[in-house]
């Protein structure tokens, strides 16, 4: 058995979801792929994968040897292009992953014209309301809102601040107490993302202190969609808090008003990151040069939007 070949295999099982999709992602029999599985399975001696006529699942034991895989073909990869002196000539699956809202209306163009200019690569690009582990997950690049706590990783600030706000729909917040306080929100019905907290927010510290004020809550309204949670609140259903981008075209055009602008959290920065070694790759310094000044520029304009949201 090619151990390697195996890996590969059942690494796109995994990612495809199914054995046919796995045959058609390598250009081999289902025949082929359920042999490479089976053979692997009897040199671990482990059940990697849960089959049934219509899916895979991952043992407990393939969720950790999917991680191990995916860090040996990485290396791989890195190993052979930079021992065929291929630096200069990008080629091969590029794994982005980005934001959802972010990803759709900022990085996606750049990605389209990215392809546009290397013919001999092609992306896998991740679109996840979470922070992907890079290593286990084979992402070559991250575009990442927040202040960084892994130093292993390699990363570029973009710039771009990005707000945390609380907003409403004037109809709402015309019929219900005013919101002068963080406090005050113990008096509304709150539609809570599940990233942005589910039972309590944070302010910045009131005047005079320095320790964050949290505000406690049960909401009325729990979502984990952030246009779900923005249409929600336009509607009049309650008070939410989103990213300055995720409702910058409803404050614009009268259906959200932005509260508690002076108790707002400091701005959180945007990074790329890639692991530590990846971005010699050609196909990743290629992207990252290429992308970042293009971020750097439509970021700008979003945090200049944003800043002017009132």
């Amino acid at each position: 058995m090619d151990r390697i070949d195996a890996m590969k295999v059942f690494v796109a099982a995994v990612e495809e979801g199914s054995l046919a999709g796995a045959a058609r992602k390598l250009k081999r029999s289902p025949t082929a792929i359920s042999r490479a599985l089976f053979l692997l399975e009897q040199h671990v001696g482990v059940e990697l994968l849960h089959r049934t006529t219509r899916s895979l699942k991952l043992s407990e034991a393939g969720q950790r040897y999917v991680e191990a895989c995916r860090r040996v073909l990485l290396d791989l990869e890195e190993a052979d292009l930079i021992a065929g002196a291929e630096r200069s000539s990008p080629r091969g699956t590029l794994t982005v992953s980005a934001p959802p809202i972010l990803g759709e209306e900022v990085l996606r163009p750049i990605l389209d014209s990215f392809l546009r200019e290397n013919a001999n690569v092609s992306v896998r690009f991740l679109m996840l309301d979470r922070f992907v582990n890079l290593v286990d997950e084979g992402v070559d690049v991250a575009l990442r809102i927040g202040n960084l706590s892994d130093s292993t990783h390699m990363s570029t600030r973009i710039g771009g601040d990005v707000r945390r706000v609380v907003v409403a729909a004037p109809r709402y917040l015309d019929t219900r107490a005013a919101i002068n306080e963080p406090s005050d929100l113990s008096h509304h019905d709150l539609i809570a993302f599940s990233n942005f907290g589910l039972e309590s927010w944070s302010f910045a510290p009131a005047k005079g202190n320095s320790i964050p004020r949290t505000v406690h809550f049960n909401p009325r309204y729990l979502v984990n969609s952030v246009r779900a949670a923005a249409a929600s609140a336009a509607e009049g259903m309650g008070v939410t808090r989103l990213y300055s981008y995720h409702v910058a075209e409803y404050v614009r055009d009268g259906r959200l008003r932005v509260v508690l602008r002076q108790a707002e959290p400091p701005a959180l920065p945007v990074h790329i990151l890639t692991p530590q070694g990846r971005a010699a790759v050609p196909k990743v310094r290629a992207f990252i040069d290429f992308a970042v000044p293009r971020l750097r520029s439509a970021l700008g304009r979003v945090a200049a939007e944003s800043g002017s949201l009132e």
